[in-house]
């Protein structure tokens, strides 16, 4: 997880500084693996202690997540996955399933008798 932390920092726009990004990430990793971090904090020309420094400023627009996963299931089995604007309205995700290509392969012609949606959630299709 903390690779992926680093690699999340690195892509960015905000992290252009390398030795920054190892900073920050030794800074949230020392709860987790204190000996680490703190020999990371001292290659850096730190003489404090890791834990003592500042945490990291969060940008709380960053935190709010505008996208969610629908799950598109045919005959209760999961068969796609879309990603659509959180709070869609129920019709909207029912055109983005039908048109999955891998929806339409599953159903193949068939007569659908019902499209169940859950929005934000699932969207189930029975035939």
């Amino acid at each position: 997880k903390i690779f992926e932390l680093v690699n999340l920092i690195e892509k960015s726009p905000e992290s252009q500084d390398r030795n920054m990004t190892i900073q920050t990430v030794a800074r949230i990793a020392a709860p987790m693996v204190p000996h680490l971090a703190e020999e990371a904090w001292a290659l850096f020309g730190h003489d404090d202690l890791v834990a003592n420094a500042p945490w990291p400023d969060v940008d709380e627009s960053l935190l709010v997540e505008d996208e969610v996963t629908i799950a598109v299931q045919v005959r209760g089995k999961l068969r796609d996955t879309l990603v659509a604007a959180k709070g869609s309205d129920k019709d909207t995700l029912e055109q983005l399933a039908l048109a999955s290509e891998k929806v339409q392969r599953t159903i193949d012609g068939a007569e659908i008798r019902k499209v169940i949606v859950v929005p934000d959630r699932l969207v189930n299709i029975v035939i």
